[in-house]
């Protein structure tokens, strides 16, 4: 099997990534939708996807890529070279506490398809126990950070199952929930992950949801129409 995923206008070599590209990483990217960002936060990309897909979306937005695993950034980085918006994205092998330690940079979007196996039994796999397990300090510095370096009308996006979740929103502080978006697998489906959309301005949360799969083996027509842009299987 190719370790190479070829999108509509860019290609993940995931040979060297833990985690591969996934439908978590490619809706969170489709989903996000603001206003035109000039600048662009993603924390642990990973293979570099969430990044790539928001450069072909934001087509002016200057993108950061923050990753700690040094193969994974190794990758990311040849990702982002072979892609036609290589002048519009910076690659950084760090923490993401280093990574705001290091610099002043404010952002309109920060986003984050996290580790998100909290406090369970880590994978044999050293790689891919770093990128699927964490604790609640990162969580903790990711919303700290985050609130001193998104601009006013910025907003932090991160997905994550329900249970998680949940434990995130009692960590809030600097910022609030504006949104969050349920993801079904089917339409009979509950929820198993939700994408959490936050900023500065206390509003009414507002809730969606999404359904994956009209039915088994058959997309339904609002992941399709979201995906259209990026997967060639549409």
């Amino acid at each position: 099997m190719s370790s190479v995923f070829y999108f509509k206008q860019f290609s993940i070599d995931q040979s060297n990534c833990a985690m591969k590209v996934n439908t978590d990483g490619v809706l969170l990217a489709a989903l996000a939708d603001f206003r035109s960002p000039a600048k662009i936060l993603d924390v642990g990309t990973g293979t570099g996807l969430i990044a790539l897909m928001l450069a072909q979306k934001y087509t002016s937005a200057i993108v950061h890529a923050v990753e700690i695993d040094q193969n994974a950034a190794n990758t990311a980085k040849e990702n982002f070279l072979n892609s036609p918006f290589s002048n519009r994205i910076a690659l950084f092998h760090s923490s993401i506490k280093d990574h705001f330690t290091d610099n002043n940079e404010q952002y309109d979007l920060i986003i984050s398809n996290p580790p998100f196996f909290i406090n369970s039994l880590s994978s044999q796999n050293p790689k891919k126990s770093v990128a699927r397990h964490t604790d609640l300090s990162f969580f903790e510095v990711l919303l700290t950070e985050s609130a001193k370096h998104l601009n006013q009308s910025g907003h932090l996006c991160i997905i994550l199952p329900l249970e998680t979740a949940e434990m995130v929103k009692k960590m809030v502080s600097g910022l609030k929930v504006h949104k969050e978006i349920l993801i079904h697998s089917f339409p009979e489906s509950k929820p198993h992950r939700t994408i959490m959309v936050m900023g500065y301005e206390a509003l009414v949360p507002l809730e969606e949801e999404i359904v994956i799969y009209q039915s088994k083996g058959i997309y339904s027509a609002v992941y399709r129409d979201l995906l259209k842009d990026y997967l060639t299987i549409f």
